[in-house]
């Protein structure tokens, strides 16, 4: 018999943080005139922060009177003690801080090198604020290189929160300028080269956007300000009636051979684009060779309940992580279930044999090798009686367990027992292969 006690573990840990009992370590935290001293023990630091296993480890730590000796004037004394509640009891509690005192943590908890809390604050942020202050967050992260790359990622995902939020033209120019460039946003070009604009006009504090109504000085005030952003935007990428009607409109502010060469892309037969910009390409990861990344979007929009087109193949919040593939793994339960149980949400799809049809579904709940049947108000079952992805069928509410397998052979059934309308899946079949994918909200 096995007894785990972990929170009488944690409550003892904390009362020798407390009390200080055999430290062995001080440390002065913050500056004048708000200065604390932390008494703390070398054996636990060394063991739960690289930053003081090398200090000690190396024996660069200033000694006195057999004491270790640290001085951090940058971190304050509130948020120190939260990294030791953490290092000595395994607890930490964020949802009370404020943005700027999250972004202080996690930089702090960065020199210290406390690998699993610089992780769950990460989340925490992407998850709970980014969305309310992306502004802030940004230009604060923006700081420290290892930080930027996943909050720039998280954005170009979803980037309406940034671009919608009301802070969004306060944004400075080289954030603008590295969002711009990077070829995963997920962002229609339209809409970034009129929310360039925007945020062109709030720094000019241009009321009217009609350039009919601009004197010269607006003009040439405009242009030199938008003239670094131009080789970003993907001007070659807009549909013929916006580029007349979104960007043609504005060509006193353009270069003019640019001008030029759009008017010649778009009304000369079979020309090329002479600009070499790379095409923008969100991070939609797939790995499959049943379906393509066009069913990602299908899939997402089913999943948030929306209607079939609300998501496409440059705007979707999911990843679809491949866990298992019938004719790459062993097909057996126990090689499946190794790779898919406890992965949360997943999403199945298996091809018919001797047949373009494609069958599957969708299950929010993990996958435990239990049996037993599982109400699931948000799953579903599909059908694309054409591979290609016309002609499907997806519907929501029920039971996953209706479609299944035999023995965990190729031979498979479909009973709907009144859970689900009729499909026009087949009552017996064999498949050819099948796939399990985690389903993965790139926001959480």
């Amino acid at each position: 018999m096995s007894s785990k006690f972990w929170a009488d573990l944690s409550n003892d840990y904390e009362k020798i943080l407390e009390n200080g009992f055999g430290y062995d370590v001080i440390v002065y935290v913050g500056e004048e005139p708000n200065i604390k001293e932390f008494h703390l023990h070398s054996n636990i630091l060394c063991y739960r922060s690289q930053y003081f296993y090398a200090a000690f480890s190396n024996e660069w730590a200033e000694k006195k009177d057999g004491k270790f000796i640290f001085r951090k004037p940058n971190i304050s004394p509130q948020l120190f003690d939260i990294i030791l509640r953490f290092i000595y009891c395994g607890n930490i509690e964020l949802n009370n801080l404020q943005d700027i005192d999250l972004l202080k943590l996690l930089i702090a908890v960065d020199e210290l090198n406390i690998q699993p809390l610089i992780s769950h604050i990460q989340e925490f942020l992407i998850e709970h604020k980014i969305e309310q202050n992306p502004v802030d967050i940004l230009e604060t992260i923006y700081q420290y290189e290892a930080f930027t790359e996943l909050c720039l990622e998280v954005i170009c995902g979803n980037p309406k929160i940034l671009f919608n939020s009301d802070k969004f033209i306060n944004l400075k120019a080289s954030l603008l300028e590295l969002l711009l460039e990077r070829i995963d946003l997920n962002m229609d070009e339209t809409e970034i080269w009129e929310n360039l604009l925007k945020w062109c006009f709030a720094q000019q504090n241009i009321k009217n956007n009609d350039p009919n109504q601009w004197n010269k000085d607006d003009i040439t005030t405009i242009e030199r300000l938008l003239h670094r952003f131009i080789p970003l935007i993907r001007f070659y990428n807009i549909e013929p009636a916006d580029f007349f009607y979104k960007v043609y409109r504005y060509k006193d502010i353009l270069p003019q051979d640019l001008i030029h060469d759009l008017l010649e892309f778009h009304f000369v037969p079979n020309m090329k684009p002479k600009a070499n910009v790379i095409p923008r390409k969100p991070k939609l990861k797939l790995d499959s060779i049943i379906i393509e990344s066009k069913h990602i979007a299908l899939f997402s929009s089913w999943i948030d309940k929306k209607v079939s087109s609300y998501y496409n193949e440059k705007k979707t919040l999911y990843n679809f992580n491949l866990l298992y593939r019938s004719n790459r793994d062993r097909f057996d339960a126990q090689s499946f279930h190794r790779n898919c149980d406890n992965k949360g949400a997943t999403i199945w799809v298996a091809k018919i044999q001797d047949s373009t049809q494609l069958i599957g579904g969708y299950s929010p709940f993990d996958w435990n090798g239990n049996c037993g049947w599982k109400y699931a108000e948000h799953s579903f079952l599909f059908n694309f009686t054409n591979r290609n992805g016309k002609d499907n069928v997806g519907l929501s509410m029920g039971s996953l367990t209706g479609l299944g397998r035999h023995d965990f052979s190729n031979y498979w059934a479909y009973n709907d027992n009144d859970i689900y309308p009729y499909l026009g899946i087949p009552t017996q079949f064999k498949i050819e292969d099948f796939e399990v994918f985690q389903v993965i909200n790139r926001l959480r």
